[in-house]
């Protein structure tokens, strides 16, 4: 199973940005998919996660600007960031938790995209 990650970017401060995360391998089922990120010398921090049945939940700090949804038929999970803010610099990491014929249910990430907000 693989996740990869695209959509990342230079933005300006409150502009906007669309990240995408599709996942391929011999997968059965995913659950849970969601989108962290790490700035520079900051921990891993959640940024939104999504059910399989489409409920969402986000950071605090992120609420009402960044907005989640996936595509069951497609493997693949977005994320659709406005009034993009400085602060939201980082490399952003999608993630499922997927059953694939081989492992199992097992916890997956991609390889990062970076997201940069000039001020």
């Amino acid at each position: 199973v693989q996740l990869q990650a695209c959509g990342g970017g230079l933005v300006q401060t409150g502009g906007s940005l669309r990240l995408s995360c599709a996942a391929s391998g011999s997968i059965r089922s995913i659950r849970n998919m969601g989108w962290y990120r790490q700035a520079p010398g900051k921990q891993r921090e959640l940024v939104a996660t999504i059910t399989s049945g489409g409920s969402a939940d986000y950071a605090d700090s992120v609420k009402g600007r960044f907005t989640i949804s996936r595509d069951n038929a497609k493997n693949t999970v977005y994320l659709q960031m406005n009034s993009l803010k400085p602060e939201d610099t980082a490399a952003y990491y999608c993630n499922a938790y997927v059953w694939a014929i081989s492992t199992g249910w097992s916890d997956y990430w991609g390889q990062g995209t970076q997201v940069t907000v000039s001020s």
